[in-house]
């Protein structure tokens, strides 16, 4: 799949006025590079489903890693909120209106990007920690998307760590999908079809 000459979604894109709304959150600094391209995709898909699809670039907000505030659980614990004022109170409340989520992160050490380990760790802190049931994210799909753009390797490791993070802020895994530089063409066309089938999924639900 060749995404250099189609549109490509920027920031805070809205796609569609759908009544359905997805988000796309792209965790790396290259916006040109695979990860982009499966964010591209995946926002394509759901896209063509009839979906309010929006795009988020983690790197160009201002989110810090988790502080363990107090004696290791400052206001997340109770509150389910987080204490330390940046990006990160803005994300948490988009939550809130979602229908679904793709998260796309580029594979370092066989783990997500830096700018997705702070926003997912800050945030399975604030949700996780909710009753049964009352988690911003409860029950709602999640497509998981683990690009390794160097040496290929560390998607497995990557996704089972994806993986936990939907358990624990009590969502639902929809597809986990592992892609490199050298499956990158058909794994392109499976991720759109993703975002696509996860989209009608939700549609027939209304």
């Amino acid at each position: 799949m060749d995404t250099k000459n189609e549109r490509k979604p920027g920031l805070n894109l809205q796609a569609t006025k759908g009544t359905m709304k997805l988000l796309v959150i792209h965790s790396s600094p290259n916006k040109e590079g695979l990860t982009a391209a499966c964010a591209a995709a995946a926002w394509k898909g759901a896209r063509q489903a009839g979906a309010t699809v929006e795009m988020i670039q983690l790197n160009d907000l201002n989110i810090g890693n988790c502080q363990a505030c107090d004696d290791g659980w400052g206001t997340c614990l109770a509150e389910h909120r987080c204490k330390v004022e940046d990006g990160f109170q803005a994300m948490h409340k988009r939550l809130a209106g979602l229908d679904g989520l793709i998260l796309v992160t580029p594979v370092y050490w066989g783990e997500m990007s830096e700018s997705a380990k702070a926003f997912t760790d800050r945030l399975r802190r604030c949700e996780a920690t909710r009753k049964h049931g009352q988690s911003l994210l409860f029950n709602k799909p999640v497509i998981a998307v683990a690009a390794a753009g160097g040496s290929g390797g560390g998607m497995i490791s990557c996704l089972a760590s994806m993986e936990r993070w939907i358990q624990h802020v009590q969502a639902r895994t929809f597809d986990l999908n592992p892609v490199n530089r050298w499956s990158r063409e058909y794994k392109l066309l499976a991720i759109r079809s993703a975002g696509k089938t996860m989209a009608l999924e939700l549609q027939q639900k209304e």
